[in-house]
């Protein structure tokens, strides 16, 4: 077997650990390597490829296509929560298949197993071996569907996988392949046998989008052109997973400067300070928040980074995070109306200095002057 098919952190399997022939997913040959970073003109022509895939099957959601594909590149997870029967499993399912590479779905239930997700040591009589028989979260694009359904033991199966891309079975931790995402949906209206997510599973994933309804033309759209076959099934995939992996390294090179880390930090120092708020931000946010906004500045077409970019998705970001005081939900207050609260006080940097040049690298003496 190849051996880039082998999904373990070590340069070979353990003692008595084997994949059989066939098991996990397809590797990509990028493990173990760092892609060089596509140029700005390949990353907007591909980035709009996969966005104009999104918006033929989504009607009138640009914006949740733009952010699910912002969190992609910045190499967070993605957690869409709202009603049923607007369109969050087809978001997630038309966003896998825009991408050339591994997809699998699991339907959360609560007697789905924790090794369901993923996967078990099996042992083999004939070989007297224990082979890995990988579970569904080895691949590249993994789809949780009502992720709220499962119990906390099978959500917490996940937790390992999204923070360090790995998986840790029997004492052996085996990689993940990247690129590595998981898009999870729930139901935030049904409570009967279902499990909210705890506040630790909730952190795990960089944002959260809550669909909505679409608008009057984009109802009828959809009534014109869904109603004989999905458009899902004329989805092709427009990049491979090299490319995506050459945009991500795009927006790792993303210029940041100081004034705009010290406003993300501010920001997040607002929500722990704020009367209205029993929990404010964690500094894991924080980190995820620079990440979104260097890949809202890339899709852009920026390599550096502004105050805009880091409000753009500060509420998707930030708001499944925190938890409100119980005065202040009585009001009537949510997370998100308390974010814009805490970003309208907040001093927005005038001047950042060490603007970047068009190489990515920063350039001294240069002021970039914004103001929002």
């Amino acid at each position: 077997m190849d051996s880039h098919r082998r999904t373990t952190v070590d340069e070979a399997l353990p003692d008595g650990q084997v994949f059989p022939d066939g098991a996990g997913v397809a590797g990509n040959p990028l493990n173990g390597t760092r892609p060089p970073a596509m140029d700005a003109e390949a990353f907007h022509a591909a980035s709009e490829r996969i966005l104009s895939a999104i918006n033929t099957v989504i009607d009138g959601k640009a914006e949740a296509a733009k952010l699910a594909l912002t969190v992609l590149l910045a190499q967070g997870h993605l957690l869409l929560e709202d009603v049923p029967g607007v369109g969050k499993t087809l978001l997630a399912k038309t966003l896998a298949r825009t991408i050339d590479c591994s997809v699998s779905r699991i339907q959360f239930t609560p007697d789905l197993l924790p090794s369901d997700v993923t996967g078990v040591s099996i042992y083999n009589q004939a070989s007297r071996l224990f082979e890995f028989r990988p579970g569904a979260v080895f691949a590249n694009i993994v789809i949780g569907d009502e992720i709220n359904r499962a119990s906390a033991k099978t959500q917490s199966a996940l937790l390992e996988c999204m923070e360090e891309h790995q998986v840790t079975v029997d004492g052996h931790s085996y990689k993940l392949d990247e690129p590595f995402m998981v898009v999870a949906t729930q139901n935030p209206i049904e409570m009967e046998g279902t499990y909210p997510l705890p506040e630790a599973q909730r952190d795990r994933f960089m944002a959260r989008i809550s669909m909505g309804y679409p608008d009057k033309d984009s109802e009828i759209e959809m009534l014109e052109t869904h109603q004989a076959t999905s458009p899902l099934t004329r989805v092709t995939a427009v990049v491979t997973s090299a490319d995506v992996a050459g945009m991500i390294a795009a927006v790792q090179r993303v210029y940041v400067s100081q004034a705009v880390k010290e406003y993300t930090v501010a920001l997040g120092r607002a929500t722990r300070e704020s009367a209205m708020l029993r929990l404010g931000a964690s500094p894991r946010s924080m980190l995820q928040l620079l990440r979104a906004a260097k890949a809202t500045a890339a899709l852009e077409g920026r390599n550096f980074v502004l105050p805009d970019d880091v409000v753009t998705v500060a509420e998707a970001v930030l708001a499944h995070r925190i938890i409100l005081d119980r005065k202040a939900a009585s009001t009537g207050e949510t997370p998100h109306s308390v974010i814009r609260s805490i970003l309208a006080k907040l001093p927005v940097p005038q001047e950042m200095s060490a603007a970047p040049s068009r190489a990515g690298s920063p350039r001294g003496g240069a002021d970039l002057r914004h103001s929002r």
